[in-house]
């Protein structure tokens, strides 16, 4: 069942690196690149910093998603106006996927739940930062977008799940919809967070 979440969790970012790439006109092999680093950006900073291999040397069926998927986001039909709707959407379920993905796979390498939860955080939004900064665009972490916000949240909605019995698939379901909710939300009716001020 993780593999299968992961799996998809990679598609959808995938997904949106290669939309990326398509709003920016690049060309296959550059759309190739967006989507890879966008699909396996933040689980390789993830596993390097646990200290294990890398997913996807161990298990190359991720590059052949990335790449199958990519091919096809490229060359998919799409109706003028959808190609920034079909990014977010799809960036917000990559984000919910990885955040626990990421999470449950910080806590397998028996991590502190803290830890789990930065690490979580921090594969939901790597690969995305990365994308943002190879298309130059300032990244949605960087901006007042709900973005890094709703990852956290989705992280410490797990977190509190594991001290409660709650089977773990249930677990798992429910710290991705708040993920979803919260990141939709902030889409659909233009949340944003606070900016610091400065008075003189």
């Amino acid at each position: 069942m993780m593999y299968l979440l992961d799996l998809i969790g990679v598609a959808v970012f995938a997904i949106s690196g290669a939309m990326a790439a398509r709003q920016l006109q690049m060309d296959p092999f550059g759309a190739l690149i967006l989507a890879g680093v966008t699909a396996i950006g933040g689980g390789t900073l993830r596993d390097l910093l646990l200290g294990i291999t890398p997913f996807w040397i161990d298990d190359t069926t991720y590059l052949y998603v990335i790449a199958a998927t990519a091919i096809l986001t490229m060359i998919w039909p799409l109706k003028r106006g959808w190609p920034y709707r079909i990014l977010n959407v799809a960036d917000a379920f990559g984000l919910a996927l990885f955040t626990i993905m990421g999470m449950s796979r910080a806590l397998n390498a028996e991590v502190s739940l803290t830890v789990a939860v930065v690490m979580g955080v921090m594969t939901g939004v790597a690969g995305g930062m990365i994308r943002d900064l190879l298309s130059g665009q300032v990244p949605l972490i960087l901006r007042r977008e709900v973005y890094a916000t709703a990852s956290l949240a989705g992280a410490l909605t797990y977190a509190v799940l594991q001290h409660l019995p709650v089977e773990w698939h249930f677990s798992v379901a429910i710290a991705m919809l708040v993920t979803l909710i919260v990141r939709l939300s902030a889409i659909r009716w233009k949340l944003t967070l606070p900016t610091l001020t400065h008075n003189n």
